[in-house]
C-alpha cells in the first residue's frame, strides 16, 4: 500500500501556492487525444453491448450500465476541462470537442461554460449564491423562513430529490433551456438550441437503427445513473463540514478555492473514472490545469493532500449537512441547527 503524505499541520498559503501551480497548466495534446479515445471508444462499445443484450437477456446487459455510466461521467469531465480551456492547447479544439461531447452528455457547452465560470468566480461567497451552486441556506436564513418554505428547502435537500429527481430534471429538462442567463443575450440560447437539435438528430438516428424501445432501455439507465453520479460529485466537492463560506467583505477567491473545495480522495479506479475531479481544491485554485496533471501537483506538493480531504466513507456523512452555521463556521444538519444554543 502506498504511504500517504504526512500531514504537517501547516496550512498552505493559498495565494502563494497559486503561483507555484503555473508550470502544470500546459496541456499535452497527444495525452489529451489518448484520454479522449480511451473514454469515447469504450463508452460506444458498452452501449452496443447493452443493446445486443436487450434480446439475449436484458438483466445481463444492465450490469454493463454501471461502467457505461462511468465512461459517460468521464466524457462530461473531459468536456468540463474543455470549458476551462485546459484540455487542449488550442481554444478551437477545446470548444468544438466540448460542443460535440455536450451532445452525448446532454449539456449545452457554451451555456454550461458560462454558468460554470460564474460558479468558480463566486464559490463560497454568501452574497453571490445561485448560479452553478447547490442551494445552501444559513441557519438564520432557514429559521427566518415560513414553515412552508422550510419544508420546501427540506424537500430540495432530501437525498431522493438531490440525487434522484434532481439529476434527471437537470440533464433532461433544465439544460434544454438556458433559464437564468437570459440577460446574456443570444449566445446561451444558440448553445442550448444547437445542442438540442444535435441531440434530436443523434437520438433519431439511433432510434432508426435500433428501435425506440431498445434505445430507451439502453440509454435512459446510462443517462440517469451518470447524471446522479455527476450531481453527487459536484455536491460533495463543496458540501462538506469544514467548507468555506463568507460574505463579500471577508471573502477571498484564493481561500474559497483552497478551503471551500474538498480533496475527495477516492480509490484509484474511481479516480480514473472521475478524471481526478476529486482534487477539487487544486482545480479551483488553478482551473487551467488538465485533469491528468492534477496528481502531479499532489505528488510535488504533499501538504495539499490533507487539505479538505474526504474519504469515500466520510463523504457519505455529508448528506445530512444542509445549513451553514455562521457562528460555528461549518455545515450542520437540520437537527443540530434547531437545537437550543
Amino acid at each position: 500500500m502506498q504511504e500517504q503524505p504526512r500531514n504537517t499541520g501547516v496550512a498552505p498559503n493559498a495565494r502563494e501556492l497559486m503561483k507555484h501551480l503555473a508550470p502544470y497548466r500546459e496541456p499535452r495534446n497527444a495525452r489529451s487525444l489518448v484520454e479522449l479515445a480511451i473514454t469515447v471508444v469504450p463508452f460506444l462499445l458498452l452501449w452496443l453491448a447493452i443493446w445486443a443484450a436487450v434480446d439475449a437477456g436484458y438483466w445481463i446487459g444492465l450490469l454493463l450500465v454501471v461502467p457505461a455510466a462511468g465512461f459517460l461521467v468521464r466524457l462530461f469531465l473531459i468536456q468540463h476541462d474543455c470549458g476551462h480551456g485546459s484540455f487542449f492547447s488550442y481554444r478551437l479544439a477545446n470548444d468544438w470537442v466540448g460542443r460535440i461531447l455536450g451532445v452525448l452528455t446532454l449539456t449545452p457547452y457554451d451555456y454550461w461554460r458560462h454558468s460554470h465560470a460564474l460558479h468558480h468566480a463566486a464559490s463560497g461567497n454568501l452574497d453571490h449564491r445561485g448560479i452553478g451552486d447547490i442551494d445552501t441556506l444559513t441557519v438564520s436564513e432557514f429559521q427566518a423562513r415560513t414553515p412552508w418554505r422550510q419544508r420546501l428547502y427540506r424537500l430540495y435537500r432530501h437525498p431522493a430529490v438531490m440525487f434522484g429527481i434532481g439529476p434527471a430534471y437537470l440533464f433532461l429538462l433544465r439544460h434544454r433551456l438556458p433559464m437564468g442567463l437570459m440577460h446574456n443575450g443570444w449566445r446561451p440560447w444558440l448553445s442550448a438550441m444547437a445542442t438540442n437539435a444535435a441531440i434530436a438528430l443523434l437520438a433519431g438516428l439511433a432510434i432508426w437503427l435500433v428501435g425506440l424501445v431498445p434505445f430507451l432501455l439502453v440509454h435512459l439507465p446510462i443517462t440517469f445513473l451518470a447524471a446522479a453520479i455527476g450531481v453527487w460529485l459536484f455536491y460533495v466537492q463543496h458540501q462538506f463540514e469544514e467548507t468555506f463560506w463568507e460574505h463579500d467583505g471577508d471573502w477571498s477567491f484564493h481561500e474559497a478555492a483552497l478551503h471551500g473545495s474538498s480533496h475527495y480522495d477516492l480509490p484509484p479506479i474511481l479516480r480514473w473514472f472521475t478524471a481526478n475531479i476529486g482534487v477539487h481544491h487544486v482545480h479551483h485554485l488553478s482551473s487551467r490545469i488538465p485533469f491528468y496533471r492534477l496528481p502531479e501537483v499532489l505528488r510535488d506538493r504533499p501538504e495539499l493532500h490533507q487539505v479538505g480531504r474526504l474519504t469515500l466513507l466520510e463523504s457519505l456523512r455529508s448528506v445530512r449537512l444542509v445549513l451553514w452555521d455562521e457562528k460555528k463556521r461549518r455545515l450542520v444538519s437540520f437537527h443540530e441547527a434547531l437545537q437550543p444554543a
